[in-house]
């Protein structure tokens, strides 16, 4: 009888702790929710408006190690579907390893299109959307992308604003204005958005576009190790709030929340970082109807990117 008794109680008690759970998990996802909407909100008053998206098929899957490729584009004409990729990034989730590395393309690397011949890479964004500069990196590096998310500047802009009140600190090398809307002096200082989406927009300089794919990488360590930590992990369904209205993509906002959960975890350590081509791997002629280029040695960089997202 004392035992039937016990397994009562016990059982009861169990219930309770379930039922504390479901509710604290309601709290939870409903709080989320309620951060989230409060973003996209705040950015669609700024907006006045909520932007039109180009609706693209994109058809990737995961790679072949099974990890997780997500082809993030800015591009230099906000999205419309005539305009070429300001800016070609590759993030790779490793989901088992819970770890990020990121891959910058230079625009300008001189590669095969399918069906439509030899060109500068980022041609591809204006010939067929983001999926057919998937076909293309697939086709030179032997790499396929799962997602996609093409970023407007102004999200940027807004990301950083919310995240960073006080701004990103960056060590600025040189000073920075031509074409970048803002000026910046050299020094270790903090850059709200606009700030800082010039300062990785910059290329008027010797450097050129390697400077800036060395700047935009410089930036992403930045932010990653100034956001990491519980804290900004509360924040996180309102952060992709506020950018959403400004990104186009194939991402459910469940699988942005669930790789940023991971990508601000202090576990996830810092994010290694590679530029397509490699040194050494190209040279730089002039094309009629291209102008410069980066004519790559494919195979070179093929071989360096699979090592770099293997090792």
């Amino acid at each position: 009888m004392r035992s039937d008794k016990h397994q009562v109680k016990k059982k009861r008690r169990w219930t309770k702790i379930l039922l504390i759970f479901l509710l604290l998990l309601g709290v939870g996802i409903g709080y989320s929710y309620f951060q989230y909407k409060q973003g996209v909100n705040q950015s669609l008053k700024k907006l006045q408006t909520n932007p039109s998206k180009v609706n693209y098929s994109f058809n990737g899957q995961k790679d072949q190690y099974g990890d997780t490729n997500i082809l993030l584009l800015g591009s230099d004409a906000r999205g419309k579907e005539t305009s070429r990729s300001d800016t070609i990034m590759i993030a790779h989730f490793n989901q088992k390893k819970g770890t990020f590395k990121l891959t910058s393309i230079m625009r300008d690397c001189y590669v095969e299109i399918p069906g439509h011949g030899k060109h500068k890479i980022n041609a591809a964004f204006a010939y067929g959307g983001p999926d057919l500069l998937r076909q293309t990196i697939k086709q030179n590096f032997d790499l396929d992308s799962q997602y996609y998310a093409i970023v407007d500047f102004r999200g940027f802009e807004q990301l950083i604003d919310e995240a960073f009140p006080n701004g990103v600190e960056i060590d600025v090398e040189k000073e920075m204005k031509r074409n970048i809307g803002v000026t910046l002096e050299p020094g270790r200082q903090r850059l709200n958005g606009k700030q800082l989406l010039g300062y990785v927009r910059f290329r008027h300089d010797a450097m050129s576009d390697f400077g800036r794919v060395e700047r935009q990488q410089k930036t992403v360590r930045a932010i990653k190790d100034q956001l990491s930590g519980f804290k900004t992990i509360a924040q996180l369904p309102k952060l992709i709030g506020v950018v959403t209205p400004y990104v186009n993509t194939n991402m459910k906002t469940s699988d942005i929340l669930f790789m940023g959960k991971d990508f601000l975890s202090d576990k996830s350590g810092k994010v290694d970082t590679l530029r397509i081509p490699v040194d050494n791997s190209f040279t730089e002629p002039r094309i009629p109807g291209e102008g410069l280029v980066l004519d790559i040695n494919v195979e070179k960089n093929k071989q360096a990117l699979h090592q770099f997202i293997t090792k």
